[in-house]
This record gives structure tokens, C-alpha cells and sequence, in this order.
């Protein structure tokens, strides 16, 4: 497995908000897939609130 960063944004109550996630995963696709999965999981976002500008190995 490889480690990806994964940068983007997401829909906070103050606005948009970065981020910067470091994820190990088999491609890039499955990156981005963990990183939607726990936005949602740990603060109730659906995908839409969460926009993924890019994903770097």
C-alpha cells in the first residue's frame, strides 16, 4: 500500500475550512473514498459538503 495526501475542503458552520489528510491506500480513488467516508463518519458531512482539490502519492 502507498501513503497519499489528500487536500481539499469542507463545509463548516463558519465557512469552508482546509484540510490535509495523510492516508495509506491501495490507489487513489480508495484515498479519496477514506478520506468521504470519515468526514461523514466523524462529523456528519454528506459527500457533497466535502470538495477534494487533489490527491498526491
Amino acid at each position: 500500500m502507498s501513503e497519499f495526501t489528500v487536500t481539499g475542503q469542507w463545509n463548516a458552520r463558519d465557512g469552508w475550512q482546509s484540510f490535509e489528510k495523510d492516508i495509506e491506500a491501495v490507489n487513489e480513488n480508495v484515498a479519496r473514498e477514506h478520506v468521504l467516508a470519515e468526514f461523514g463518519s466523524k462529523h456528519g458531512l454528506k459527500r457533497t459538503q466535502v470538495e477534494i482539490e487533489g490527491v498526491d502519492a
